[in-house]
């Protein structure tokens, strides 16, 4: 690794415009994932809440109900510290969360207070009981069961047909009776205030990405595609249902993961959209397939066939895949190399990047390797020298891209993010 005085930082992006920039960065990112020395290591800025330390002045809670201010907040974030990637977090209508009632959420500004961190609560909205109804026709389970257990002011839909009765020339003129119920009609207009909402929401965050790639900064990924088993874990049976599933009905469990498999692979497929990004690149955050959750047994059976199908469907469509491997996957680092050599990005929480450089150096880019606490913690000088030995071992040869544990939160110093992104500007240079 070189090392650049502060003379020759401030001369580095002098005279280039936002599109030099912008390709710069994608430059930089696109030789890492390829396994290449690129002309320094790049840095992922990930923002949790963290905009609210750095700009001041709001709330976590400004999230969920200012969502102009909190694009503002996201965006002086970004270009303060000027990272090659960003992944920001946040702007979610909390005016149609609050209509709808949530049973398994809670958010700062309505239940808890507007600097709290969010919160998710563990449910088990599809019953054991319930798999073939799920499996048969997960659109009706999903209207009539998952909706009114999941949010307070839907309970009413329990009410309405199957979806299958309606079927034919005049079934529902004779069964659209259930419509007329007073409390299933203010279950769907709780629908209609909570969708006014929520497009108040979707045009207040619209276009970010392109504003952010129009000023040089590209985004980490251009869409998300959950991890099947994670799907059914965080989503439907919980994390007890699932874990008790894979003993008492393995059968059913996989055959949820192969149903929901093709679902995942339908929001990945949303990055060939996009119009930035080369490559487009696909995120998936991994919430239950670590060390700790179950055995390698387990694991080879219930989780990696149907994460691995879904990588591949994004390889093969010319993406690159990254998934977040939360947690430690120390046991599993030789399962990715399975997956196509160059083609994804491994960006890991827990697990040691050493060992994870070792396993997979020149074969998969890292991405990781500074803990959350550091930023919260140590003071700048110590925040660089622990980037630079990151850089000197993970980084060496190449296919190394400098991050957080995970999204940055409004605890951390902004003394030593500015530190951390500062680092590879620094001393990754190769």
């Amino acid at each position: 690794m070189k090392t650049r005085t502060a003379y020759d930082l401030k001369q580095l992006d002098q005279g280039k415009s936002p599109e030099q920039l912008y390709e710069e960065r994608e430059r930089r990112v696109r030789d890492a994932i390829h396994l290449k020395e690129p002309d320094r290591v790049p840095v992922l800025l990930a923002t949790n809440y963290f905009p609210v330390t750095h700009v001041g002045g709001i709330t976590n809670a400004t999230s969920y109900y200012d969502w102009a201010a909190w694009r503002e907040a996201n965006k002086k974030t970004v270009l303060d510290y000027a990272p090659d990637l960003f992944a920001p977090s946040g702007g979610t209508p909390g005016p149609a969360l609050g209509v709808l009632a949530p049973a398994l959420y809670k958010w700062p500004g309505d239940g808890l207070g507007p600097n709290a961190m969010h919160q998710y609560i563990e449910g088990e909205p599809l019953k054991a009981e319930e798999y073939d109804a799920f499996l048969n026709d997960p659109g009706d389970w999903t209207l009539r069961c998952y909706l009114p257990r999941v949010w307070g002011a839907l309970k009413p839909l329990a009410q309405l047909p199957p979806l299958q009765s309606l079927w034919g020339a005049n079934a529902l003129a004779n069964q659209a009776a259930p419509f007329a119920a007073p409390d299933v009609v203010q279950a769907f207009e709780a629908l209609f205030a909570a969708g006014r909402e929520t497009e108040k929401c979707r045009l207040a965050n619209a276009g970010f990405d392109a504003e952010m790639a129009s000023l040089g900064f590209p985004p980490l990924s251009h869409s998300n595609a959950a991890a099947p088993f994670d799907v059914v874990s965080d989503h439907l049976r919980g994390m007890a249902g699932t874990m008790l599933d894979m003993y008492r009905r393995p059968d059913r469990l996989l055959q949820a993961c192969e149903l929901i498999l093709s679902r995942s692979v339908a929001t990945g497929v949303v990055a060939l959209k996009s119009p930035l990004g080369n490559p487009k690149r696909v995120g998936s955050a991994l919430h239950r397939g670590s060390d700790g959750f179950m055995s390698l047994k387990q694991f080879e059976t219930f989780y990696w066939p149907t994460l691995k199908e879904l990588i591949l469907a994004m390889t093969d469509r010319g993406m690159v895949h990254i998934p977040f491997y939360e947690g430690d996957w120390a046991q599993r680092l030789g399962h990715l190399l399975e997956l196509p050599r160059g083609k994804t990005i491994a960006r890991f929480a827990l697990t040691d990047l050493a060992r994870a450089k070792a396993v997979l150096g020149g074969h998969t880019c890292i991405m990781g390797g500074v803990p959350h606490a550091l930023l919260q913690t140590a003071s700048p000088p110590e925040v660089e020298e622990f980037c630079l030995n990151l850089m000197k071992t993970v980084g060496k040869g190449g296919g190394f891209i400098l991050s957080t544990h995970t999204g940055i939160t409004e605890e951390a110093k902004p003394a030593n993010v500015k530190a951390m992104v500062d680092s590879v500007k620094k001393y990754g240079w190769y």
